[in-house]
């Protein structure tokens, strides 16, 4: 037994930080740079659609003009839910957390799918579409659903960001917040080996089937220490209140060793590059729906965290008043998240399997020695 624990002595690190557990060709994080397949999130942000950053993902190139005008097509093909899966999702409660919602949606979707279970190439490919195609789908289905109205049938000649609000809504949604939800879906679509992307990596790794993997990144993504960050955040300035209050509110914090929502990161050291590409939109969103100040509010947060504590803002500080800012219901904000990054679990699981063994780590041995039954 000795021998065992001086084996793994020294890799152990709580939470796995800084332990390399995979190479992959997906996205990376070096400094204060993130990059999907070498392009900066910058550039994509700014240059690029989420439909091009899927096909990115997937392939390791970008699309040429026929290449996304076809995954256009696929994707708007099965936007649409079936009606046997609608009338069985109106079987679940909507009185939890839309994550939960998700998450079994998610699972039940998989009874639906006549490939669930085939594992090649091909099929693998026609349902990674039908799932990031769903994602968005199901995440208003749930709000639809539990406010009593009927679906909203998607266009299948719109883009994902577009048909967010359009089957969210069932009115025609703003251009200019198309455009920038769009761009949201771009920020979020992978972040390396984060939580629900080892949690889909983990589960695939054993074979498992697609769905199952999606349905374990859920799971992981839907805790508040992951995905749920940017609901609290929203709910933290509408608990500060004003711009008035917020510099005691954050004083008290800070006295209380309470955790402030949406600042700091385990990787990023010098700055989360996303929270730089929202925070200008959320200054620029708030001020157009005349709520300037939770913009205000988040910038003395900001400028507090980094006087303070040498801590910056993650992707989930501004995201929440770009979400708030857009008319999206607050405990949406999680799920649109699994919406976005959907792609890129898929991502993972297909360069899983390319190369694929089973994870199976070992636990550093902190119990008792080996004992002997006296009787």
């Amino acid at each position: 037994m000795a021998a065992q624990v001086e084996i793994y002595e020294g890799a152990l690190d709580r939470g796995l930080e800084g332990v390399v557990a995979c190479s992959t060709g997906i996205s990376s994080i070096q400094d204060a740079t993130l990059s999907y397949r070498g392009y900066t999130i910058e550039d994509l942000a700014a240059k690029s659609t989420f439909e091009e950053v899927v096909f990115l993902l997937w392939n390791d190139r970008l699309p040429t003009a026929d290449e996304l005008t076809a995954l256009k097509k696929e994707l708007g093909a099965q936007m649409t839910l079936d009606p046997e899966f609608v009338k069985a999702l109106k079987t679940l409660p909507t009185n939890v957390h839309p994550m939960a919602w998700l998450r079994t949606a998610t699972s039940l979707l998989a009874h639906f799918d006549k490939e669930a279970q085939d594992m090649s190439e091909e099929a693998n490919h026609r349902k990674a579409v039908r799932l990031t195609a769903k994602m968005t789908t199901l995440v208003t289905a749930f709000d639809r659903i539990r406010n009593g109205k009927e679906l909203v049938a998607p266009k299948a000649d719109k883009s994902v960001a577009y048909n967010f609000f359009w089957t969210l809504t069932g009115k025609e949604p703003d251009a200019e917040i198309v455009k920038d939800f769009d761009t949201c879906l771009v920020l979020h679509a992978d972040h390396e080996l984060n939580c629900s992307a080892f949690a889909a990596r983990v589960t695939a790794s054993s074979l498992s089937d697609m769905h199952s993997a999606v349905v374990s990144a859920i799971s992981a993504l839907k805790g508040p220490l992951h995905g749920g960050a940017n609901e609290q955040v929203i709910r933290m300035l509408q608990s500060i209140g004003s711009i008035e209050s917020c510099k005691t509110w954050i004083a008290r914090a800070l006295d209380n060793k309470e955790k402030v929502m949406g600042i700091g990161h385990r990787v990023y050291k010098n700055g989360d590059p996303r929270a730089k590409v929202l925070r200008a939109m959320s200054e620029r969103l708030t001020k157009k729906i005349g709520e300037a100040h939770w913009y205000t509010m988040s910038t003395m947060i900001d400028d507090i965290m980094r006087e303070k504590k040498d801590l910056l803002p993650n992707v989930d500080f501004y995201s929440a008043t770009v979400y708030y800012s857009m008319g999206i219901p607050t405990d949406l904000f999680t799920p649109i998240f699994a919406a976005s990054r959907v792609s890129g679990w898929l991502a993972h699981m297909l360069e899983q399997w390319k190369n694929n063994r089973i994870y199976r780590p070992r636990g550093k041995w902190v119990g008792k020695s080996l004992q002997k039954l006296n009787r």
